[in-house]
Formats: C-alpha cells, sequence, structure tokens
C-alpha cells in the first residue's frame, strides 16, 4: 500500500559504519509507498547491474558542478556505459515543518505527488510515466523532502518534463487525497499494536521529549484525518524553494543539457524557503525504557551521545564506531555478543547525525531468557572500549577497510552515487570530498579514537528493552 509507511532515510543507502551522515530514525521503519516503473526499465536495469558496477564506481570521481542560468546548481557524473539517468534532489524541512496536531502532513504530500499535476490527473500522468520509460519517488526524512527519478536517456525529454509538473504543480487532488490518507491510517491502525511501532514511538519521546523529533512522521488517527488540501498546499509552498535545493544527476547526459533541464524543473520554484524554526536537542540520556510484550525474542537498543559531523573528532569517532560495533564481522561486540556466546544473529552500532541531534546507537536481538546477559555483555564491551581504547592492530585494520569498502558501499549503483552526492552536498563536504577522504582516516591517530570512545562511551545510556521486563538486568 502506498504511502502506509515510510523508510527512515535516507533513506541513506550506505553501510551504518559510513563517514556520512546517517540522517534516519533511530528504530528502522518499513517502506513508504511504491515507485512506478516501467517494464522496460526494470528489466534493462536487472540486466546489466553487475556488468555496469566496476564502470559507475570509477567514474564517481569524476564529478561536474554545473551551473544552470537560472541559478540552479547540481553534481553531474556524466556516464554513457548504460542509456540512463539517474536523478536524485532534496529540498530542506521535513516531518520537523508538520504543524502541531497536523503531524502526517509531509508523509501524507509525498505520497501524492505521482497522483496527478499540471491538467494530468492521477490516471493520465501514471500512464504518461509509464509511457516515458521513467520511475519517479518522493519521500521525507524529519529534516527533509527527497524525490528520485530515473529514466531511459532516449526518453528524457518527455521524464523531465514529468518531474517539472510534479515539482510544480501537484494537484493534490481529493480522491488521490482520501485514499493514500486511507492507506496511511490502515497503517497507523496495524501498528498500534505492533512492537516495534510502540517502541519507536516510546523511545522518541523520551529521548527528545516535546521536539519534532519526538512525534510519528506518519502522525496519528486524529492528525491525519485533519489535513486538508490547503495544508498540502501550504506546506509544498514553504519547503520547494530554490533556497533549499540540492541535486545530483549521474548518467548519459551532458553538462549543457543538463543545465536546460534544471531550469525546467526548478527554475521558476521560489527563491526562498519559509521553514518553521527547529532548534537543536540533546538526546536524553541514563534512562529505561520498557516495552513490555510477552516475546521469545527481546529487543535491545541503547543510545550515547554522538558527534556532530563538522566536529574535529568525527573521524575518531567513525574508526572507534567501526571498532565497536559498525564492522558487521569484525567488530568487538559481534565477536564477544555472536560469535564468542551465540547470542544473537546481529548487533551493530551506527553513528546517527540528523540536523538537530547526534546518537550513538547499539541495536541487537537475542532470546528473552538471556537478553540480561546480552545487555550486560553490550555494556561491557561498552565500558572496555572507553577505558582502555583499541588496539593498534584493530585501528590499522579499520582504516584499510573505511577506505576500500567506500565505493562498494556508497557507490554501486547510479542512484547510489546520485544519493551519495546529494548528501555530500548536505554536509558541505566539498566536491572534492571522495579524493580526501582517505587522507582524512589515514591522519586519526590511536591517542584521538582513545579520546573519542572515552568522551562517548562513559555516558550512562538510554536503553530500551522491548520483551519482557528485565527486572533491572544490565545495570552497572
Amino acid at each position: 500500500m502506498r504511502g502506509a509507511c515510510r523508510i527512515a532515510v535516507l533513506a541513506k543507502l550506505e553501510h551504518p559504519s559510513s563517514d556520512l551522515a546517517s540522517r534516519g530514525h533511530l528504530l528502522p521503519q518499513g517502506e513508504k509507498g511504491r515507485p512506478r516503473v516501467a517494464t522496460a526499465l526494470a528489466t534493462l536495469f536487472l540486466s546489466i547491474f553487475f556488468l555496469i558496477l566496476p564502470a559507475l564506481a570509477a567514474r564517481a570521481m569524476d564529478i561536474q558542478q554545473v551551473t544552470s542560468p537560472k541559478g540552479i546548481t547540481a553534481w553531474l557524473v556524466e556516464d554513457y556505459s548504460v542509456p540512463i539517468v539517474a536523478v536524485r534532489f532534496v529540498f530542506g524541512g521535513g516531518s520537523t515543518q508538520d504543524p502541531v496536531g497536523k503531524e502526517g502532513l509531509a508523509n501524507l504530500m509525498t505520497g501524492l505527488f505521482d497522483e496527478g499535476a499540471g491538467s494530468l490527473d492521477s490516471e493520465a500522468f501514471q500512464v504518461r510515466l509509464d509511457d516515458a520509460g521513467a520511475e519517479m519517488s518522493f519521500e521525507e526524512t524529519r529534516d527533509g523532502v527527497y524525490g528520485s527519478m530515473r529514466m531511459l536517456a532516449e526518453q528524457r525529454d518527455e521524464a523531465f518534463d514529468l518531474l517539472r509538473l510534479a515539482v510544480n504543480e501537484p494537484r493534490f487532488d481529493q480522491a488521490p487525497i482520501d485514499r493514500i490518507r486511507a492507506q496511511i491510517l490502515s497503517g497507523i491502525i496495524a501498528n498500534e499494536n505492533d512492537p516495534d511501532t510502540v517502541a519507536q514511538n516510546k523511545w522518541a519521546r523520551a529521548v527528545y521529549g516535546d521536539h519534532p523529533y519526538s512525534r510519528s512522521d506518519q502522525g496519528t488517527k486524529q492528525s491525519i484525518a485533519a489535513i486538508t488540501k490547503d495544508d498540502l498546499k501550504a506546506l509544498h509552498k514553504a519547503v520547494f524553494a530554490r533556497g533549499g535545493l540540492h541535486v545530483a544527476v549521474v548518467g548519459a547526459i551532458d553538462a549543457e543539457t543538463l543545465k536546460k533541464k534544471l531550469d525546467m524543473v526548478f527554475g521558476d520554484l521560489p527563491k526562498d524557503q519559509a521553514l518553521a524554526p527547529v532548534s537543536d536537542v540533546e538526546p536524553k540520556l541514563a534512562q529505561r525504557v520498557e516495552v513490555n510484550y510477552d516475546l521469545p525474542q527481546t529487543s535491545l537498543q541503547l543510545a550515547w551521545p554522538g558527534v556532530k559531523r563538522k566536529s574535529a573528532d568525527f573521524f575518531p569517532a567513525v574508526l572507534m564506531n567501526e571498532i565497536l560495533g559498525g564492522g558487521t564481522f569484525t567488530s568487538r561486540l559481534f565477536e564477544e555478543v555472536r560469535e564468542k556466546r551465540g547470542l544473537a544473529y546481529s548487533v551493530n552500532s551506527s553513528l546517527v547525525n540528523q540536523d538537530h541531534a547526534n546518537a550513538l546507537i547499539v541495536t541487537t536481538g537475542t532470546r528473552s531468557d538471556r537478553a540480561s546477559e546480552t545487555l550486560g555483555i553490550v555494556r561491557d564491551v561498552a565500558r572496555q572500549l572507553a577505558e582502555e581504547g583499541p588496539t593498534e592492530a584493530e585501528l590499522a585494520a579499520t582504516k584499510k577497510y573505511l577506505i576500500g569498502a567506500y565505493a562498494i558501499t556508497n557507490l554501486d549503483s547510479s542512484s547510489s552515487i546520485a544519493a551519495t552526492l546529494v548528501e555530500l552536498q548536505l554536509d558541505d563536504l566539498g566536491i572534492d570530498y571522495m579524493q580526501r577522504r582517505a587522507g582524512y582516516i589515514n591522519a586519526v591517530t590511536l591517542d584521538q579514537v582513545k579520546a573519542a570512545a572515552k568522551k562517548l562511551l562513559t555516558a550512562d545510556p538510554t536503553i530500551m528493552v522491548v520483551g519482557p521486563p528485565l527486572a533491572g538486568a544490565g545495570k552497572g
């Protein structure tokens, strides 16, 4: 069902250990929506994916900054190995812009961009999209509204024109509004008894208090029912402006052609956004959040302080996190929790960076009768790393992995390259960041990583337990 639930973000198409900021929620969510894919395009992607991967990764370093006559800037990677163009863009804003009492507004809006635009009603728009051999999707995160489009190069004129209509002239007709609203409402009702959703909502309220990050992006039964067509128009007008736009394009298109398409799609938008201010928030730590269910498996989640993306100790924290739990098969948590004791199938840690909050999150799940033991081990591993730091051997191996794995985890398709380039723009890292990145990692010293571990992991974390009560286990 379209609009029934959403993906956390970014929608980020990267490994949790990536040094790009992970902008999603602190709990996983389901995928929102389904892009409409022409049969020819889908078949082409499946047949050539593994053939084009090396070429795309190799060419990803050749990034051009393209500025249109109307001042729209995009990062472009030209690649003609296959006749495909991938577009990724984001407008600042997101679910934090939902008015009080209208929570779920941004989520509903992003489900409607392919439900009619300009003179085309929903059915006509979707037929034209299929005929153009293109796929279009929109999704919101807490801090942004993202759009993506993939198209066959030979039909790019038609595809870009449809994107222009969706961006500039969404219809927000009442019938699609009611249909997508009903799907979202159905998801909200179904999730009322879902342990993960209940836990996510309770966690957000505990960690973020009354900050907008504490609210459900889907909204509530009451708030989603209160949203009107005028609300959708107002949010679209406030968010969709050139001043908050970042664009990346990868594929079979040259810079001069792209300039014309940028002006066609984005050039007539308002200059400035009209966003409500959002304050920064420090996650509230040293709490125990219990979501009691009689389940055979208990889910555990822990939050420590994070680090800002532009902080001087960001890369030391990235390396420390990889050693703690970011490395899927090599981290200390994986070794102690899974390999030595078989307590969990997976255990991982990640640095979560949002526009207004940062945290280090550890998640795992285990048999309920061994949850207390597992939690204690997780805390012991974190405590030992904080007190002693990593070894020289661990640091050297982690540096090598993070440098070598970047292309695999961030540059494995035209769409993921475009997504990575947008995130680099959002983080203001510069168009040559990929060339500089290895130097930043190699420059980190063992003492810096030890300092990062001590700074972040000596705090008393907030702990969430989803399952039977632990009766105070895992403290200390």
